[in-house]
């Protein structure tokens, strides 16, 4: 992390992957998909997210997205490229992005020099980002760099946002967090999904969840209630310490002084998003 303050690049991921993440949620991107002739919420995320990947199956896509029920990827993958190839979904996805941006932040906010400059600042980071082992990232790196500044920063957002996640489940995968068990843990610091939305998103049953916090427990990593135990708390600590770690390089290539500004105009946007109903208001918490 070379001499960022300590969690700097935590920050500022967490103001930047909202950018990246409400086009799943926004009406544009139903409406474009529909169009193309997909049905369903999960139908529309698998396609959109896995699309810069190419007409790729449903195992790559378990391995890389990690907390999704194998069952409900298959359901989807690849019968997706049946109803539209990659390409038109990835322009789909832009289109819904301009849309649901134009909505969220308004015309004035797209047009500023503050959305060029962080977008420039986002693809600075970008620009110390490494492929090898991250395969979301990778893929997302492969596309054009939109020319519109606000596209350009979700762009750069969404390439941060994989390569974090990827290490991300690198770490999940050495602290022995499978990716029910991942979910459970995260929600109980009262950060994650909720149960409802993180089951029905993910494809899992709620036995599942359940199991999965019987495994916790007898680890000692959740009380009989639901929380985290000390210890508990200390793994999800160790966890995003050790994503930061390897999460690091981006935001030392931008530096301290470009780190702190883009978090400053990205955390604007997004409240701006927040505030305009970017995510379901019950999608997020204990439950």
């Amino acid at each position: 992390m070379g001499s960022l303050p300590e969690r700097a690049a935590r920050r500022c991921h967490h103001v930047l992957n909202p950018l990246h993440s409400a086009h799943y949620f926004a009406p544009e991107a139903s409406a474009e998909m529909t169009a193309l002739g997909f049905e369903g919420w999960s139908a529309t995320y698998f396609a959109l997210r896995s699309a810069a990947m190419g007409p790729v199956g449903p195992g790559p896509v378990t391995a890389a997205f990690y907390v999704f029920s194998p069952a409900l990827v298959a359901a989807h993958l690849p019968g997706a490229w049946r109803t539209a190839d990659p390409g038109a979904v990835l322009a789909a996805r832009l289109r819904a992005v301009d849309a649901s941006l134009r909505r969220l932040l308004g015309a004035d906010a797209l047009a500023s020099p503050e959305m060029a400059e962080a977008a420039g600042l986002a693809l600075r980071a970008a620009e110390g980002c490494a492929p090898h082992g991250r395969a979301l990232y990778a893929a997302h790196a492969g596309l054009e760099v939109p020319d519109a500044a606000h596209l350009a920063l979700w762009h750069a957002s969404t390439l941060l946002r994989e390569h974090r996640g990827d290490g991300h489940v690198a770490v999940l995968l050495d602290l022995g967090l499978d990716p029910v068990e991942a979910m459970v843990s995260h929600t109980a610091t009262g950060k994650g999904m909720t149960p409802k939305w993180a089951t029905g998103s993910r494809g899992w049953r709620r036995t599942d969840w359940e199991a999965a916090g019987e495994r916790l427990r007898a680890r000692g990593l959740l009380t009989a209630d639901g929380e985290l135990t000390d210890a508990g708390r200390a793994l999800r600590t160790e966890l995003e310490e050790r994503t930061d770690r390897l999460d690091g390089a981006p935001y030392a290539h931008l530096g301290e002084a470009g780190v702190a500004r883009l978090t400053e105009l990205a955390g604007g946007f997004t409240r701006t998003a927040l505030a305009a109903g970017a995510f379901p208001a019950d999608a997020f918490g204990k439950g």
